[in-house]
């Protein structure tokens, strides 16, 4: 099975932050993690408001070249506009980036991983979720 790190996992990771995050990506083999390209616009964007000697912007690198990182396709697109009519209809939105991760994970039908299932758990699509950091 493919799992997909979110924005906030991945950074738990980068940052060293969680032992069970760290445990169980390493009990995985590295061909069933990604993130999503969406994910790594965030990353790089994280380190432009950062000062350039920060220790972080090496990590990231470091990251990004060991870490599959998956293009956004049309099947994605096409999961967005699902999610968004939803959760807008529903007057229940999330961040726009979130939305697109979302989409992205039942793209390629992997399972998110995210310490904010809560949050991911409005889409009603069949978006599989787990919480690595508990």
């Amino acid at each position: 099975m493919l799992h997909m790190l979110d924005t906030d996992s991945i950074s738990y990771l980068i940052k060293g932050r969680s032992a069970a995050l760290e445990a169980k990506v390493s009990s995985v083999a590295p061909s069933e993690i990604c993130i999503s390209v969406m994910t790594q616009a965030e990353l790089l964007y994280g380190l432009k408001r950062l000062p350039t000697e920060n220790h972080l912007h090496l990590a990231v690198r470091q990251c990004l070249k060991i870490i599959r990182v998956l293009s956004w396709d049309a099947s994605a697109a096409e999961w967005y506009a699902d999610i968004r009519n939803q959760l807008t209809t529903s007057g229940q939105p999330i961040g726009e980036m979130d939305m697109m991760i979302a989409a992205h994970a039942l793209s390629v039908g992997a399972e998110l991983i995210t310490n904010n299932t809560r949050h991911y758990s409005r889409i009603t699509a069949p978006l599989l979720l787990a919480n690595w950091l508990t």
